[in-house]
């Protein structure tokens, strides 16, 4: 196994502030009429990014084994795909 440094007190803070950042822009873009028409795929691509941040920092991801990388993609993968079987299975149902 290869052994790589966890992230200091201070990329702690400095990510915790960009995640902030981001927030803050998200919610000034709800308010915003400008963004109406992008406003979705806009608020999903700023947590999107947040998730991958909170992933591959704060839950450690980045500096765990690739198995365990491995094994979050597939349930990333997994669950939308799980979803998507379930939800073409009810569409015929009426009741």
């Amino acid at each position: 196994t290869v052994t790589r440094a966890t992230p200091t007190t201070r990329q702690y803070w400095l990510i915790a502030f960009g995640l902030a950042v981001i927030t803050a822009i998200e919610v000034a873009v709800a308010y915003i009429e400008a963004f109406d028409p992008v406003l979705a795929p806009v608020l999903l691509v700023l947590s999107a990014v947040k998730f991958v941040v909170v992933v591959g920092w704060f839950m450690h991801l980045r500096f765990d084994m690739i198995l365990y990388r491995r094994f979050f993609l597939f349930g990333l993968i997994g669950a939308p795909i799980l979803f998507l079987v379930t939800l073409l299975t009810f569409t015929g149902y009426s009741p």
